[in-house]
């Protein structure tokens, strides 16, 4: 089936002639038809602008243009601004928002020749490990336990993007990662997944969670899909401020870069207490993988990670509670009207924002305070130097490290809901690298007792994206990891 491809296959049976982009839409457009009102993982479908853009690329594939991403249908996060098309954040507040501009990462994906099919659920503003804090309904993940059909969450907050690549219904989609939301659900749904170097994709026309944060990047079934698309979304933009002026390198070939003598170090603070024993398995095994592909194994110590949670749900919601400010019903974001101006403030916030929403943006408020600021936010932000203080260290010694990418597989919606702290600690494998704004690749690589994808996280230096690639793909070749979910256009 044409939506079983891979990306790096589907450009090659186009350019080939094989099929057309049109065939290739319509096949992903029937299967988001078929299981998307079960998985909730698109919230907007646009299949008359799917195949518009399908008939361009193969227009283009007539007159012997082979753009990098001519032809192949992704999902966007529904947090990346698209003319014309609503861009909701998952939210009430922006539940009618249309934008009249496109984000630049997407404007980019669609010079580069790639096909849009919708916009992807997500947890509200990105706020979540679980995709169920969205306002119009949770995601489910297309994998189930074996002999178990409860539904499972799909990993947050770009748990929407995760799914539809899982369950064949794009051939990749674009996330967002702040503290893990690419990595994470990526390893729920037996995908790939990178957060790119902090300011290596622009953050323009993406609503902002933490600016500080925040890093667009790709999602998709391989890491060469992974490479292929990044190359695309990659690049300095002059409207970001945050954006670094360097060159974007041909990723897809340092996937068969050799690894003899590539350092790898094993941070023995990773190693906490009550891991399940085959996620610690499953990692020695990573290990094992690629010292057989010519890594030099070395242990290192990352002193400061222990604090990186703690650290991070300080500066995240402080970020997020000015970020969020401007949705007061006058300039933005829902309006409910009442009889003053403070009232107008509380109604259009209070039915605008989600429970999840209102609990970060009340410790984000609460940090920022006057007699709190120095305590808390002042703190976190030295303590955040000192995370940054021990990669840059490590850096001395190794290349990247090798993680788990989160501390379990996924668990059902309605597990682990009622405690907010042991939903944040899903990140806690994730945040350190978020903090200190490094690259961070999450590949399937082994399945738990109960049949559910676990992944390992490769780390690199800043802007070393291609050092991850060649590692990821090393530890894909010898995972083999060929793990189908229950749910998907191939099987449902």
């Amino acid at each position: 089936m044409l939506n079983e491809l891979s990306i790096a296959a589907g450009l090659r049976g186009l350019r080939a002639g094989e099929f057309s982009a049109v065939e290739l839409a319509t096949a992903h457009l029937d299967a988001i038809a078929a299981l998307n009102p079960r998985l909730n993982a698109y919230l907007t479908v646009t299949p008359d602008a799917a195949l518009r853009g399908a008939a361009a690329a193969d227009a283009a594939l007539g007159r012997g243009e082979h753009a990098a991403l001519g032809g192949i249908p992704l999902g966007i996060k529904d947090l990346f601004c698209t003319e014309g098309v609503r861009t909701t954040a998952a939210s009430r507040m922006l539940e009618s928002f249309v934008p009249p501009y496109e984000s630049t990462v997407t404007q980019r994906l669609l010079q580069d020749g790639a096909v849009f099919l919708g916009k992807t659920n997500l947890d509200e503003f990105a706020m979540g490990s679980s995709n169920t804090n969205s306002a119009f309904g949770p995601v489910e993940n297309p994998w189930k336990r074996s002999g178990d059909d409860a539904a499972l969450v799909p990993g947050g907050s770009s748990g929407g993007s995760a799914a539809v690549v899982a369950a064949r219904l794009a051939m990749g989609a674009t996330g967002t990662d702040t503290g893990g939301s690419i990595r994470q659900p990526a390893a729920f749904c037996g995908i790939v997944g990178i957060k790119p170097t902090y300011g290596r994709c622009s953050r323009w026309g993406v609503v902002a969670f933490a600016s500080s944060l925040d890093q667009p990047g790709p999602m998709a079934r391989t890491v060469e899909d992974c490479a292929i698309m990044l190359r695309s979304m990659a690049g300095f933009d002059a409207r970001d401020s945050t954006s670094v002026d360097r060159p974007v390198p041909d990723y897809a070939a340092a996937c068969g870069r050799s690894l003899k003598g590539v350092r790898v170090g094993i941070p023995r603070e990773y190693r906490v207490d009550n891991m399940p024993a085959e996620i610690e398995a499953l990692w020695q095994r990573g290990v094992a993988w690629l010292r057989d592909a010519g890594c030099e194994i070395v242990d290192v110590s990352l002193p400061h990670t222990r604090y990186g949670l703690a650290t991070y749900y300080i500066v995240a919601p402080a970020e997020c509670s000015s970020n969020l400010a401007r949705y007061d019903g006058v300039r933005f974001g829902r309006r409910v009207e009442a009889p003053t101006l403070d009232g107008l403030y509380e109604a259009s916030r209070a039915a605008g924002f989600g429970s999840e929403v209102k609990r970060r943006i009340l410790i984000g408020t609460y940090v920022l305070s006057s007699g709190y600021y120095d305590a808390y936010y002042l703190r976190a932000q030295k303590v955040r130097s000192l995370i940054l203080r021990d990669f840059t260290e490590a850096w001395r010694t190794v290349d990247a490290l090798l993680t788990p990418t989160a501390p379990s597989a996924a668990f059902a919606q309605g597990e682990n809901m009622d405690d907010p702290i042991k939903m944040y600690l899903n990140d806690i494998f994730t945040v350190p690298a978020s903090m200190a704004g490094m690259p961070g690749l999450s590949v399937p690589a082994g399945l738990d007792h109960q049949g559910l994808p676990l992944g390992l996280q490769v780390l690199g230096r800043p802007f070393d994206e291609e050092t991850l690639f060649a590692l990821g793909r090393a530890v894909e070749q010898a995972a083999d990891f060929r793990g189908l979910p229950a749910l998907h256009a191939g099987r449902a």
